[in-house]
């Protein structure tokens, strides 16, 4: 994913709220299915980090974009953006990249 597809991402979940949360469990089974679910049904997925300071929260983010074989877009703050396109029908159009 190019650097300008990723832009365009963040400025499309600027007004998203996180629709899951991780708390002290960490990433569990329970927490990967509800990421799942939110990324078939909305594409762009913002993931909320509670009680995670420091490099943990990218490890956290990486694991959990590896978990759903979706895409790391950024880690700022306790927030993760993750997006996967819909297999069948994406809903977001992503720039294309240039060459």
């Amino acid at each position: 994913m190019t650097g300008n597809q990723k832009r365009y991402l963040r400025s499309l979940a600027h007004e998203l709220r996180p629709l899951v949360k991780i708390g002290k469990l960490g990433i569990t089974p329970g927490v990967i299915r509800q990421v799942l679910d939110n990324l078939k049904a909305h594409e762009l997925v913002k993931v909320q980090l509670q009680k995670v300071h420091g490099p943990e929260r990218k490890e956290l983010g990486e694991v959990l974009a590896e978990s759903t074989e979706s895409e790391l877009v950024q880690v700022i703050g306790g927030m993760v953006l993750l997006y996967k396109p819909h297999p069948t029908n994406p809903a977001i159009k992503l720039p294309k990249a240039s060459s």
